[in-house]
């Protein structure tokens, strides 16, 4: 009974806009009251705190930080630049251009709305004056961005690990072949569709542009290298790397002498407000979680599905759908927050790798992030293009496609996520 008053009271608040953290907050506060009485609210402040003091949270500000600055000191024009002078000549390159830098800006930032607002600011108006529709540009922009939360580095990870407990690097090394799959697949969608509205060859190819423009660029280059390398050699741990991000990006910005001031500090303020957002779902969810862990209820949700099945496939199979549908109504913040608690105890008992896990629900939000109603970067996308949400979502259904491909191979063959970090640490 005190659990369903408790989800009654979380979704009361939701449907009238209480932001989902102090929902949460306020209905785990409601539970503990419930279940044991006013003495149990005495240290609730001091546990909201130290959920949120932990370690590598701080990465999440670093990378955000580190994008700011990517995008404010030129970084991310020559990497446009040199992408274009790559693949610009194959038919439709300029979405495969989109695709192409996204992959890189993923190795930064690690936020797929920091990375469709970078670089959707210049190539969306760039692909509507080649001919592109507003749907089409918004939705190459806005699925190519999502990459951002499969290739390392990850907030959605970052957030991951420390809800179940798992390591950050471990799900960094998983994210690379599945993020590289992934924006393959993209390519083959943005060529295909080139192809189906005729869309233009952005110009013929030359080796002296691409050699120019390689140059320029190498600078940039040096910053996945640095940190990638830095994490995956265990040289430093995924907090330190997103510290050495900064450190990296300040210095390339340094080298090319070009910083867009109002542009970083409102890129700072930005990250600021996402990043306290997080925050504070965190330490709401500490209040939940404990509230959940006393009364049973993961362990008695593990113990129902058991018994429907003990086939970690199917268990799997169940998961999906699950998150695949919170996706529509949940930032992946929350979803992760919320739900991640919940399952762990169910995969634990079934013999699901946590990492494995990690990267099935990295992709399922992914996807969640491209679908409506709540879909914070396709909605970005559709902002800066001036597309209607609906009709971007039916151009965007074959990206959409390759992402659930993607999925149900690293759900299916947990070789393809887990064969690096088998190389690495196992």
């Amino acid at each position: 009974m005190d659990l369903l008053a408790i989800f009654l009271a979380l979704v009361a608040m939701v449907l009238i806009n209480v932001p989902i953290a102090i929902a949460l907050a306020l209905s785990a506060v409601l539970g503990l009251f419930l279940s044991e009485g006013f003495s149990s609210l005495v240290t609730v402040a001091l546990d909201m705190y130290d959920g949120a003091n932990k370690f590598s949270l701080i990465a999440i500000p670093m990378f955000v930080l580190a994008g700011a600055i990517m995008n404010a000191t030129g970084i991310t024009r020559r990497l446009i630049a040199f992408v274009t002078a790559l693949v610009g000549f194959v038919r439709g390159g300029l979405a495969m251009v989109s695709i192409g830098v996204s992959l890189f800006f993923a190795e930064i930032s690690g936020s797929a709305v920091a990375d469709v607002a970078a670089t959707g600011s210049i190539l969306i108006p760039e692909m509507k004056k080649r001919g592109y529709s507003a749907p089409l540009a918004a939705a190459v922009t806005s699925s190519s961005a999502s990459l951002a939360i499969i290739i390392p580095p990850s907030i959605p990870m970052i957030l991951y690990a420390v809800s179940a407990g798992t390591s950050v690097e471990q799900l960094f090394v998983a994210g690379v072949v599945p993020g590289l799959i992934g924006a393959a697949g993209l390519m083959g969608v943005a060529w295909w569709l080139a192809r189906r509205y005729n869309l233009p060859v952005e110009e013929a190819f030359r080796f002296s542009r691409l050699r120019r423009t390689l140059f320029d660029s190498l600078p940039a280059f040096s910053l996945p290298v640095i940190i990638l390398g830095g994490i995956f050699g265990g040289l430093v741990t995924a907090t330190e790397g997103a510290g050495l991000a900064v450190v990296v990006a300040i210095g390339v910005g340094v080298w090319y002498r070009e910083i867009d001031w109002p542009q970083l500090k409102e890129a700072m303020l930005e990250g600021g407000i996402q990043t306290a957002v997080v925050m504070l779902l965190v330490a709401a969810s500490v209040l939940m979680g404990g509230f959940l862990t006393r009364a049973q209820i993961p362990q008695e949700i593990a113990a129902a599905i058991l018994e429907l099945t003990g086939n970690k496939y199917a268990i799997l199979l169940i998961l999906n759908v699950f998150f695949l549908i919170i996706g529509f109504f949940l930032h992946s913040a929350a979803a992760i927050i919320l739900v991640v608690p919940i399952v762990v105890p169910l995969i634990q008992q079934a013999g699901i790798d946590p990492i494995h896990f990690g990267l099935v629900v990295t992709l399922n939000l992914a996807i969640g992030q491209q679908t409506p109603p709540v879909a914070s970067v396709l909605i970005t996308a559709c902002s800066i293009a001036k597309a209607n949400i609906w009709e971007t979502s039916k151009v965007n259904l074959p990206f959409i496609a390759v992402l659930l491909v993607v999925l149900l191979l690293c759900t299916y063959v947990p070789a393809i996520p887990l064969f690096l970090v088998e190389l690495f640490y196992r």
